[in-house]
């Protein structure tokens, strides 16, 4: 729900003039949540909304559409031909010197980088400086309340209890001698989904040996897809019930088909393990004590840890991503590879953690979720965290 006060109050906070908000068919979405409009019913012109630091906001919207911010407060401005527009802007920012649009400079942040290169050139005609506005993003859009964090609890336990099926479907088949599809262990887990009233928008990672060493695997697409006795398996799972405002849950884990797994693969696993665990600690100690987390910190902490192991060519992705209504949510991602992630890990913001090692022969990733609610306490979600391979004989 939008809340004008909050909104000055974070842009006090954190010494910001005022906050523009601009879409043009759809184009922010994460402008539009913020400002509380239906991804269904987008816009076919221009709005601005200028929120400042005090005072009352102002919105300036085209005449054909003059009605699509009159849910919020403000003043409001109608412009017809493109020069109303200019003239309008320059009124509305004649007296500010900064304002933050959904901008990442020198495209540092492509999830953040919502309005396009000319509409920022446009604001700075009128203002001394754009910067982004990337952790009021994460207050406003990437922010849990109660309600979206009691629907990602109940998304885990159907998450969580997908695996104990999924295990236990490979080791019966396993056990008569036989072999099954990697999709049709998809298919399984799709209908544990559909049952329990979710939904997500692809179906798991079911990949098998070889093809567990590729992180975007396709299920069903490798080389060879069978998985049976002395099989290796890496599931990764999404979903989330299948309701308004739902929040996904999303966890990988692997699994040995037999009595013990060899010991290369807990060897692995044991690295991966501890990157993962070493994050969480450090997670946690930092909100313990009230120090601030920025998302490239999390990366380092675990790439250390491999790359101290040996593993680091091997770990080729960042080690976590934000979670929300979409399972890469617009929060701070977990990242200093792909990109320098300057974001702070905020109150009530959710996010995965979720090192990897890839090799030719097989890839380890243990995936849970982290969520920091509004006391700053540190939440650790996705059943047991896994400690081992587990064993399917």
């Amino acid at each position: 729900m939008f809340d004008l006060q909050q909104i000055q109050q974070a842009l006090a906070d954190q010494n910001v003039s005022g906050w523009l908000l601009y879409d043009f068919r759809g184009s922010n979405v994460l402008a539009r949540r913020v400002l509380g409009l239906s991804e269904k019913e987008v816009s076919s012109r221009r709005f601005f909304y200028f929120i400042p630091q005090t005072g009352e906001p102002i919105k300036l919207v085209h005449r054909i559409e003059s009605g699509v911010l009159d849910h919020l407060p403000g003043d409001k401005k109608v412009y017809l031909a493109w020069q109303e527009l200019e003239q309008h802007l320059e009124a509305i920012l004649s007296n500010v010197d900064q304002v933050a649009m959904e901008y990442a400079p020198l495209a540092s942040n492509p999830y953040v980088a919502r309005v396009d290169a000319g509409t920022i050139e446009l604001i700075r005609r009128y203002v001394l400086d754009v910067i982004s506005s990337g952790d009021l993003i994460q207050m406003f859009e990437a922010s849990w309340s109660e309600e979206e964090w009691q629907l990602h609890l109940e998304a885990e336990k159907h998450t969580t209890a997908a695996f104990d099926l999924a295990w236990d479907f490979i080791h019966s088949v396993a056990k008569s001698g036989e072999h099954v599809e990697e999709q049709e262990v998809s298919d399984l887990i799709m209908d544990h989904f559909a049952k329990n009233g979710m939904t997500t928008y692809h179906p798991p990672i079911v990949a098998v040996n070889e093809n567990s060493g590729n992180p975007h695997y396709e299920t069903g697409q490798g080389t060879q897809t069978l998985i049976g006795k002395d099989s290796f398996v890496l599931l990764d799972l999404w979903a989330k019930m299948d309701k308004p405002k739902g929040v996904y849950s999303d966890l990988t884990r692997v699994a040995y088909v037999g009595p013990t797994a060899p010991q290369q693969y807990n060897d692995v696993f044991k690295i991966v393990a501890a990157a993962r665990d070493k994050a969480i600690s450090e997670i946690k100690a930092h909100c313990k004590a009230g120090k601030p987390v920025q998302g490239w910190q999390v990366d380092r902490w675990t790439r250390d840890v491999i790359n101290e192991a040996g593993y680091g060519e091997y770990f080729i992705h960042r080690t976590g991503h934000s979670i929300g209504q979409e399972t890469h949510g617009n929060g701070a991602n977990m990242d200093d590879l792909e990109t320098h992630e300057e974001r702070h890990l905020l109150p009530g913001t959710c996010f995965s953690i979720e090192p990897g090692i890839y090799l030719p022969e097989f890839g380890i990733r243990s995936e849970v979720n982290v969520y920091i609610d509004h006391d700053n306490n540190v939440h650790v979600t996705g059943g047991p965290v896994q400690t081992e391979v587990a064993t399917l004989g």
